[in-house]
């Protein structure tokens, strides 16, 4: 029978205990002396805030010897495997919190997750449009992603977390701006139209637009702060009404308590700096006057548009989201793709 993963280190330290006894120490960097894990399973986009947050984390007493490890994906995907294979997570950063809740329904996370001060939240960012360096199709908001002469590429809604964002800030826009139901439902048909490709995930979309071959990325603002930090010859517009994406984070029910040291380190001003440094807005606002190279305004990188969208305030929350736009038999969004491809 296969050991649960807690069970097995348990064993591993035993024999540990075992080795010792009998004389076999080894330094510090490589002995086997129950050095604490935490195993982070999240989505794609924050990999090189938390890299950037890991090495912050090391430097700490707390952190000097919890190794993170971690594992990169589509949000949804990676939420899947979570709940198909409870051992090869501690810590979830997902894009979306119905990625959360699929563990809390699963047993794997505690129901009062969000019962902190940031409402299980770890970072944010907002929707942007990326477009390369000049901005040669002229675009400025969401209205010009309908016209003949766009292509653009986003992430599936299918698999990723960022994508569902993105959708949910282009319908917003259509309702802020005074479209009823019918005209938001037709003005997103419109922009489904011009997207040349569906990509399995935010960083993927970032890859393909990096090619040359399409005029618009729908992403996060940080993403794309990072491609501008990495050396890619993108521009970015923050839209005048756009959505605050707001990405959860929680430690497993069976998981160490190092995961739970890990997620303070996150929440902190120390761990938020790094996240911020990689082009995600703060979960605190009174944390700022930092600069964040790549950001269209290094030194106040963050600008607040005109209207900012959230789930809660403008969406009825997740469950209304879920059930109106992504429901998996007659989901509005599967439909006005659907009819986008066909029309």
């Amino acid at each position: 029978m296969r050991l649960h993963r807690r069970h097995r280190r348990a064993v591993a330290a035993t024999a540990s205990v075992a080795l010792l006894t009998l004389g076999a120490c080894a330094s510090a960097s490589g002995d086997g002396t129950d050095a604490r894990v935490v195993d982070l399973v999240a989505f794609a986009v924050p990999e090189a805030a938390n890299k950037a947050i890991e090495d912050a984390f090391h430097a700490t007493p707390q952190g000097a010897d919890i190794d993170v490890r971690g594992s990169y994906g589509p949000s949804g995907d990676q939420s899947r495997k979570v709940e198909a294979d409870p051992e090869i997570a501690d810590y979830v950063h997902f894009s979306l919190e119905g990625d959360v809740q699929r563990l809390v329904d699963a047993g794997l996370v505690d129901e009062d997750w969000k019962d902190n001060n940031h409402a299980g939240i770890v970072s944010r960012s907002v929707v942007v449009l990326v477009v390369p360096a000049g901005n040669p199709r002229n675009i400025q908001g969401w209205d010009d992603l309908t016209r003949d002469d766009i292509s653009i590429v986003t992430p599936d809604p299918d698999s990723s977390g960022a994508a569902r964002w993105n959708v949910l800030a282009a319908y917003g826009h259509a309702i802020a701006t005074g479209k009823n139901d019918a005209e938001a439902d037709a003005f997103l048909v419109d922009v489904f139209a011009n997207v040349d490709q569906w990509a399995a995930s935010g960083r993927e979309a970032t890859t393909a637009f990096d090619t040359g071959e399409y005029d618009v990325l729908i992403s996060y603002e940080n993403e794309a702060i990072l491609a501008r930090q990495s050396g890619k010859d993108f521009d970015y517009v923050v839209p005048d009404d756009t959505l605050l994406i707001e990405n959860p984070g929680t430690v497993l029910i069976d998981a160490p308590t190092a995961a739970t040291t890990w997620l303070d380190f996150v929440l902190s001003d120390a761990g938020q700096t790094e996240l911020v440094r990689k082009g995600f807005r703060p979960v605190d606002d009174d944390l700022d006057g930092i600069v964040v190279q790549g950001a269209l305004d290094p030194d106040d990188p963050f600008p607040t548009p005109t209207t900012l969208l959230t789930i809660a305030d403008d969406f009825g929350g997740w469950d209304a989201v879920d059930a109106k736009f992504f429901a998996t038999d007659d989901g509005l969004i599967a439909r006005l793709r659907t009819q986008a491809a066909t029309g």
